[in-house]
C-alpha cells in the first residue's frame, strides 16, 4: 500500500472511528490496518489517534491531519473528475432557461444542431422573460441578456446584443423620422414592459459620448413581448427600441428602418450562466461552446446588416 493509500486508510479510520471499519472497506484486515496507521505514525513523528479496548479517537494533531488530508483528497478527486469530464461524452438532461424572444428564434435551431452532434443528451428548455433562481429551481444554466446582477454565477459571455430604434416606411412617411431624441416626443412608441423602467429610453447626450440621458415617451400600446412590439412596429404603429436578433430580418428586408443609431448606448451582450461548481458536467461545457461558436463577436443576425450597409 503507498503514501497516498494511507492517508485513505487514516480519514476512513478516522471518520468511522475503527481500524475494522476501514479495514473491511479497503479489504484488509484489522491487522494490517492498525500496522499501516503505525507505520504512518512512525514516519510523522506524531500519535495520530488515542486509542484503549473501546474506543478509538483523534489527538489534536490528528485533529489537524485530518483537515489536511481531506482537502488534499478532495482536491486530487476534482483534479481527477476534472480532466475525465473534458474527454466524457455529453450525456443526460440538460434544463437550460432563456428569454422567449431569443430561445424562439435563435435557440431552437442552435439546439437541433447540438442535440444532432450529442445524441445521448436530452434537452429540457424553459422559455421564459421571468427571472430564474438556477440553484433552487435545478437548471444547468441560463442565457441572460444585458447587464448581470453580482451573483455566484459563472458567466460566458455569447454575442453582442446590439438594441436600434426602429419604424415602418409606412409610419416615417405618415410622421417623419426623428433627427435627436428629443424629437421622440412628437412620435407615438411602442412601449416594452418587462424592464426596470419601461417609460423611458437611454441615449447618448451627443453622438460619440459616453455620457447619456433619459427621454420619457408616450405612446398607446404596451406589451411585454419585443416579437408583438415588433409586429406592431411592421403595422405602422409607431417607433419601437428592439434588439436586432428580433428586429435584424426585418431591417435587412427593408420592412424596418433603423433611427437614430449614433446616440444609441454601447451594445449589451447575452451570457450563458451557470452555478460556480468546482466541476463542470460535459453536457455544460459542450453546450456553452456551441453556444459561444455558435453565435460570436459578429452574430449571425448582425452580419446581414452589415453587408446591407456596406452594400
Amino acid at each position: 500500500m503507498d503514501r497516498l493509500e494511507d492517508l485513505r486508510l487514516f480519514t476512513l479510520v478516522a471518520e468511522g472511528r475503527s481500524f475494522t471499519k476501514a479495514a473491511d472497506k479497503l479489504g484488509l484486515s484489522k491487522s494490517a490496518a492498525s500496522r499501516r496507521i503505525g507505520e504512518l505514525e512512525a514516519r510523522l513523528g506524531a500519535r495520530l489517534f488515542n486509542r484503549t479496548t473501546r474506543h478509538i479517537s483523534l489527538t489534536q494533531v490528528g485533529e489537524g491531519f485530518y483537515a489536511r488530508v481531506t482537502q488534499a483528497l478532495d482536491a486530487l478527486e476534482e483534479a481527477e473528475r476534472s480532466v475525465a469530464s473534458q474527454h466524457a461524452a455529453p450525456r443526460g438532461v440538460l434544463k437550460l432557461a432563456a428569454p422567449m424572444s431569443f430561445g424562439f428564434v435563435h435557440l431552437s435551431g442552435a439546439i437541433a444542431d447540438f442535440m444532432g452532434l450529442y445524441p445521448e443528451v436530452i434537452v429540457d428548455m424553459d422559455l421564459s422573460d421571468r427571472f430564474v433562481d438556477l440553484v433552487e429551481e435545478g437548471y444547468d444554466l441560463a442565457v441572460r441578456i444585458g447587464r448581470l446582477k453580482d451573483s455566484s454565477l459563472v458567466a460566458r459571455r455569447l454575442c453582442p446584443v446590439r438594441a436600434v430604434i426602429c419604424a415602418s416606411p409606412d409610419y416615417l412617411a405618415r410622421r417623419g423620422a426623428p433627427q435627436s431624441p428629443a424629437d421622440i416626443a412628437d412620435h407615438d412608441c411602442l412601449i416594452y414592459t418587462n424592464v426596470q423602467n419601461p417609460d423611458q429610453w437611454t441615449f447618448r447626450t451627443a453622438p460619440g459620448s459616453e455620457e447619456t440621458q433619459n427621454v420619457r415617451l408616450k405612446g398607446r400600446l404596451r406589451a411585454n413581448n419585443g416579437d408583438a412590439l415588433r409586429e406592431a412596429a411592421l403595422h405602422g404603429q409607431g417607433l419601437v427600441l428592439l434588439p436586432t436578433f428580433i428586429v435584424g430580418d426585418a431591417l435587412a428586408a427593408g420592412r424596418l428602418v433603423p433611427l437614430l443609431d449614433a446616440w444609441l448606448p454601447s451594445p449589451l451582450a447575452a451570457h450563458a450562466v451557470y452555478p460556480a461548481n468546482r466541476h463542470l458536467s460535459p453536457k455544460v461545457r459542450a453546450f456553452v461552446d456551441f453556444l459561444a461558436g455558435r453565435f460570436g463577436p459578429v452574430p449571425y443576425w448582425d452580419a446581414a446588416l452589415t453587408v446591407m450597409k456596406g452594400g
